[in-house]
């Protein structure tokens, strides 16, 4: 009889078997190299004692089981109805194969930004397909890579035209008939500026003394007009014209930029998006080419690489924010990557004839149903409409919107006598029954064939004539498109993305699940409160967990990127300072900070000034304290990141925080390195009024190629009455277009925090400061690392100082594109120093992941000493020659180093090699060569 040997392993136990990475036996090894004898006692060395939490974090873990369960459970008590709210948000239908090859594929949700280009040509691609169907519908020459919702692209819209005024003009026409969101959010962001919001009908515009006016098109009650006379005026009067259209609508409609509009705006959503109450949504801006260099967010273009082969990259990238600071043109630092390919895709899949076919369809569904309303003897507006359209109900309204809810529709309530009706791509003649019925009208039978759209708007001009809007579209094409694409790129399913500041961490299968359930994707995020109880416990329960961690009273969810929520923080600390009519424009920000730190502080009304870092990356406490008093009583906040963007915890934050609310500051904690704080320290223990947390850093959501992201802010008790407002009011307060911002996504967040619970927070905060300190110590053989703390440690991260080759030739620029060649996604480049490497590994990889970083670091440098000692060249090394692509690999070799060398050293993988699918991009010859939509399919040429 054998013996009964007991095992403590735990099948069910989250924290060890997903988000962190190495096993105990690989963390003692891991220990051990860096000097101690236990996790403890490294952390002892690394985080201030006097600074850490009194009590633990107290909630348990959930299996994977219970957690789907509890969604499940949530999810119930949505209830989805068919929305015909409209307002900017439609049903639509994705594709099967978008879905499950896009959506949920981590090749695309796991990738990041493609701010390195030679492994990013795959959704640069994408992206640039996005920007060509964007450019051709809406008429206009350039668009962008996408923005965060159609309100905040409104009001960068209004940024833009503000900027681009040669007359010092303060004045800003809105139409009342844009969506309320957009009036909402131009009104907060309009405030701190000095500009003067106007919002009145269009026909009463008065162009004279106006910077720019904003139109909706169609209203959101449906009107069609043709703006050409209004835009006219407007040039007349040396303002700027822009519209916010509706991209389905425009493959009918005559295109803004045939009007004369400037810039276009409004949202890809329809295309092929869940509503997801709310988001996350690719918001699109367009433009007139004159206006491109004053365009916020990210343009993708064509360039050529080191063989002269076509190449995409990131133009104009000298906008970024950490570059540019206060003087940014926005403080957008995010796009909504993942669906604006979703949108793109979703016009590959259907091309212009398969848009157009949809397009029709929804407006005959609305003919249809204003016909036979009318027969019925119902009053209905407006004539000439693409999708919308209101019925007056008079004192009826309540009855007749419960009646339609009774038969699974919600109607949009439209002041007092009103309501309102939109179609879209899931109408059927069967919804138009039903809406009928509720209205105690006989239904129709079949679709009208007789539109509403005057002649003289309706579109004759062609759109998506690129090829790639025309390719066979049999849906193994389709998937095979879709998958080469994916192949170009790297993204976390391969390898570690060791970016500092970014917390490039595991995305767990368990937590995305749930973002496609219909009952979390299919709501309206203005549809009655009583069909979105399960979003609310959620968003509350989340909140809790949230608050328990960062010490802080409350939070809002509206704030949808970490920038949204630096320039929501800071509103709300505006806020609170008018509320006791007190003056305050000063906020005081390090010279380390993000740069989204002073771009948003220059957005929300406030004076930047700088605070100098001491030697060792600190804050001068001295030059801190100078420049508060010097502030005296117009400090109104101080921005800092904590643990610092040098990756230190530094143990003067209090005396930081102290300063300023002895000067009647409010402190900004930026919570952009939270991966080194939750279960250890919580900001609103520091003295912080407000920060927001990264969840698509810190809490598992994924960055998906440049976004989505969420940035909710959490604040002390005396700012809760200056939160975020509610955007469908329409009056001043919204930072972003829906309540809870990109609503769909919290379900990830949520599950990560109940699935780790509050002691495998804080182990997943430990492991993280671990393998940073890990690699520090690994690569200090090579390298030296800056910015360590008293005890000679590191945070979550760390700065490898690659400047002492600088001087034999080898930049950081030909180090990053070797470690491509070894298989990795390079750190962040030369931020918060120049020339440097900033190293983040986060705690979800394991001891051979990171063992193979650091011989691909170890072996560069290698190779940097063979120049520094004159052995090879500079331009004949094979970091000058970075990345390798199989075109390398195959052609005439004539190097002064092999094959093998070049590219299969240390640390890549010989059969599951990622192979670049170009070389070096040439980003001064994109620059030169300015090129923002699909060329033609030739190799680029100089």
């Amino acid at each position: 009889m054998s013996s009964w040997n007991p095992t403590s392993y735990d099948p069910d136990d989250f924290a060890n078997r997903r988000h962190i990475g190495p096993s105990p036996a690989e963390m003692e090894a891991m220990l051990s190299t860096v000097g101690v004898s236990s996790l403890d006692e490294l952390i002892d060395q690394t985080v201030p004692a006097g600074l850490r939490q009194d009590e633990p974090l107290g909630w348990e873990p959930l299996t994977e089981g219970a957690v789907i369960d509890e969604l499940r459970r949530m999810a119930a008590r949505n209830q989805v109805r068919t929305s015909m709210i409209g307002q900017g948000y439609y049903g639509t239908i994705t594709p099967p194969a978008i879905q499950r090859n896009i959506l949920e594929n981590p090749a695309w949700y796991t990738s990041y930004t493609p701010y390195q280009p030679e492994i990013s040509q795959g959704r640069l691609e994408a992206l640039l397909n996005f920007q060509t169907m964007i450019s051709d519908l809406t008429g206009l020459e350039i668009a962008n890579a996408s923005l965060l919702d159609e309100a905040t692209a409104a009001a960068e819209a209004m940024n833009m035209a503000f900027a681009a005024g040669k007359r010092k003009r303060s004045r800003f026409f809105a139409a009342d008939d844009l969506h309320p969101q957009i009036l909402s959010v131009l009104a907060t962001r309009a405030r701190p500026l000095g500009m003067e919001l106007v919002i009145g009908k269009a026909e009463e515009l008065e162009a004279d003394g106006l910077f720019g006016a904003i139109f909706s098109y169609p209203g959101t009650f449906g009107q069609l007009r043709d703006y050409t006379r209004w835009c006219e005026a407007l040039h007349e009067a040396g303002a700027l014209a822009i519209v916010a259209a509706d991209l389905l609508a425009l493959t009918l409609l005559k295109e803004p930029g045939a009007m004369g509009f400037d810039i276009a705006v409004g949202s890809a959503q329809r295309f092929g998006v869940p509503m997801g109450f709310g988001g996350p949504h690719a918001a699109f801006m367009a433009c007139r080419d004159a206006l491109k260099r004053t365009m916020p967010g990210r343009l993708v273009g064509v360039s050529k690489d080191s063989a002269g082969n076509r190449a995409y990259r990131l133009a104009l990238q000298t906008r970024e924010q950490h570059i540019r600071r206060e003087k940014a043109t926005s403080n957008v630092c995010t796009a909504q990557a993942l669906l604006a390919v979703m949108a793109s895709f979703y016009a590959v899949f259907h091309g212009p004839a398969g848009l157009k076919a949809i397009g029709q369809r929804v407006h005959l569904m609305a003919v249809t149903l204003a016909e036979q309303l009318r027969a019925g003897g119902a009053i209905v507006e407006p004539d000439e409409f693409f999708d919308t359209i209101t019925v007056q109900v008079g004192v009826g309204q309540a009855g007749i919107i419960a009646a339609a809810e009774q038969r699974g529709i919600n109607l949009r309530r439209v002041g007092r006598d009103r309501v309102g009706i939109s179609v879209d791509e899931t109408t059927t003649l069967e919804t138009l029954a039903r809406v009928l019925d509720a209205f105690g009208i006989e239904p129709a039978q079949e679709l009208s064939q007789d539109p509403a759209i005057p002649d003289s708007l309706l579109r004759t001009s062609e759109y998506l004539t690129h090829p790639v809007f025309h390719m066979n579209r049999a849906e193994s094409e389709m998937m095979r498109y879709m998958r080469r694409l994916s192949d170009r790129d790297l993204a976390l399913d391969r390898a570690m993305i060791p970016l500092g500041s970014c917390t490039m961490k595991l995305n767990a299968a368990v937590e995305m699940m749930p973002i496609t359930w219909p009952e979390f994707a299919g709501l309206h995020p203005f549809a009655p409160a009583a069909q979105a109880e399960g979003y609310q416990e959620l968003a509350a329960d989340l909140e809790t967990l949230l608050c328990e961690i960062t010490g802080y009273d409350a939070f809002s969810m509206q704030p949808n990127s970490g920038a949204q929520g630096e320039y929501a923080g800071l509103q709300a600390i505006a806020a609170y300072h008018r509320a006791n009519d007190d003056d305050r424009s000063i906020c005081l920000i390090p010279t380390s900070a993000h740069g989204t730190n002073p771009a948003s502080a220059t957005m929300a009304g406030m004076k930047v000034v700088a605070v100098k870092s001491a030697d060792n990356g600190d804050i001068d406490l001295d030059d801190f304290a100078a420049k508060a008093e010097g502030a005296g009583d117009q400090l109104a906040a101080v921005m800092v990141t904590y643990p610092s963007t040098h990756g230190v915890f530094e143990d003067t934050i209090r005396k930081v925080c102290d300063i300023t609310h002895a000067h009647g500051g409010q402190v900004y904690i930026d919570g952009a390195n939270m991966n080194a704080l939750v279960g250890l320290v919580r900001p609103g223990d520091l003295g912080g009024d407000v920060s927001h947390v990264n969840l698509h850093k810190t809490f598992a959501i994924p960055h998906g190629g440049g976004g989505p992201g969420m940035g909710p802010i959490g604040v002390k008790e005396h700012l809760r009455a200056h939160l975020p407002g509610d955007p469908s009011s329409g009056e001043e307060g919204a930072v972003s277009a829906a309540p809870l911002g990109s609503a769909s996504i919290l379900p990830i967040s949520w599950a990560y925090l109940r699935l780790m619970g509050g002691q495998g927070l804080t182990q997943a905060t430990r492991v993280a400061i671990l393998s940073a300190n890990y690699l520090a110590s690994r690569l200090s053989e090579a390298y030296p690392v800056l910015y360590q703390g008293k005890g000679g440690r590191v945070a979550h991260e760390c700065i490898v100082d690659t400047r002492i080759f600088a001087k034999h030739g080898v930049t950081v620029d030909d180090i990053a594109k070797r470690l491509i060649d070894h298989g990795f996604h390079a750190p962040t480049m030369s931020f918060p120093v120049a020339g440097t490497l900033m190293v983040e590994p986060t705690e979800s990889e394991t001891l051979a992941e990171l063992d193979r970083f650091v011989a691909a670091m170890l072996d560069i440098a290698r190779e940097a000493d063979e120049v520094a000692s004159g052995r090879v060249a500079a331009n004949e090394s094979p970091l000058r020659r970075a990345p390798h692509t199989v075109e390398d690999l195959v052609a005439d070799w004539d190097r002064p180093y092999s094959r093998e060398q070049g590219c299969f050293p240390p640390g890549a993988f010989r059969i599951d090699k990622y192979w670049p699918p170009v070389g070096r991009v040439d980003n001064a010859y994109g620059d030169r060569h300015l090129v923002c939509s699909c060329p033609p399919w030739e190799p680029a040429t100089e």
